[in-house]
């Protein structure tokens, strides 16, 4: 680890690329072929996604996840439908109204345990159907992992599918951390979208060690009807697609997501339970993947923020709870973990 550019746990979004990622880059870096994803690392990288998510599933790389969760929508939901999402969703805290804006849909967010959506939650939040002067439900969104860390089980998100398939609605899986989810339930992709009962997925790489790029993974046929254009006119149509293809590749071909994703995990264990152990600190939410959300005094918090190397070490998510948001990634190393847990614990005796 260089000094002047340390680990921190601000993000799983802040660590580089894997190694094998920046070699496959390397690697497509060769020769021309044609543009828009006409090559052949597009189709070999589509074809591990459908490999991954089932064989009528249709992918579609893209550049970020805010973006492919806006496509998602609009995939899914005309102007003037609704989107039921919690009202910690990444969409609704986290995307400058984006979804709004671009999809022309509403946010119906509700309030929940640890930012997970129930069945009762949902059918709460379906009303007004029929009437004009309404917005109407027509998607159900969900993140896995939660923004809070934790975990749809594949019977969960079953039970979402289920109740929003009974009422006319279409089940979203925001899966910006899909993979982290996936390695803590042991479960494959498919089993927590496709098999499922999930009708999209916006599949992220960034956090899992791409440099860059995301997929949109339609699982009904008529909802990619026509989505060629969507992704053109929304600007997430990548000339050079072989460079966002050839990460897929890396990441999918060889269950390279799976092993960074229990990686992150297990570093978050490891640094849950060095918390837990420090008297005065309290675990806000279950630390079921990547993520620690701890409750810390003020002058810990602050403490931490003045030892800890390089910027933004770690975010403050409640700074009236005192709740601090701590995100493993695929590089962090267990002499990390006991270094943050060390300080903690430090700043908590001085």
């Amino acid at each position: 680890m260089s000094a002047s550019r340390p680990r921190g746990f601000g993000s799983d979004n802040q660590s580089g690329a894997h190694p094998d990622v920046i070699a496959a880059v390397v690697s497509a870096n060769e020769g021309h072929v044609p543009a828009y994803g006409d090559d052949p690392l597009t189709a070999r990288a589509h074809e591990l996604l459908r490999l991954h998510f089932g064989s009528s599933a249709a992918p579609y790389l893209v550049f970020n996840g805010s973006g492919a969760n806006v496509l998602c929508l609009l995939a899914m939901a005309a102007p003037g439908a609704a989107v039921i999402c919690p009202e910690t969703a990444h969409m609704n805290q986290d995307e400058c109204g984006a979804p709004e804006r671009l999809a022309g849909v509403k946010l119906l967010t509700v309030a929940t345990e640890h930012g997970k959506l129930t069945p009762d939650l949902v059918e709460a939040r379906i009303e007004r159907l029929g009437d004009p002067h309404a917005v109407q439900p027509r998607v159900v969104s969900i993140s896995n992992t939660t923004e809070l860390g934790t975990v749809y089980s594949p019977a969960e998100v079953e039970a979402l599918a289920e109740v929003a398939h009974e009422r006319g609605l279409l089940l979203h899986v925001d899966g910006a951390r899909l993979a982290n989810a996936a390695a803590a339930c042991g479960a494959s992709l498919a089993a927590l979208t496709s098999e499922a009962g999930a009708d999209a997925v916006s599949f992220g790489g960034t956090k899992n060690g791409l440099l860059l790029g995301e997929a949109v993974i339609l699982l009904r046929p008529e909802l990619a009807q026509g989505f060629e254009y969507v992704r053109k006119q929304s600007l997430q149509l990548a000339s050079k697609m072989r460079f966002i293809a050839a990460q897929f590749i890396a990441l999918l071909g060889d269950d390279l997501w799976r092993r960074n994703a229990e990686h992150a995990n297990a570093m978050a264990s490891r640094l849950a339970a060095a918390l837990e152990a420090v008297d005065g600190v309290r675990l806000a939410h279950p630390p079921e993947a990547n993520a620690v959300f701890a409750n810390l005094p003020a002058p810990a918090i602050q403490g931490l923020a003045e030892a800890l190397p390089g910027d933004h070490p770690f975010y403050v998510w409640d700074e009236s709870a005192g709740t601090v948001r701590l995100m493993c990634s695929w590089d962090t190393q267990p002499e990390d973990v006991d270094a943050l847990a060390a300080v903690v614990e430090s700043a908590l005796g001085d």
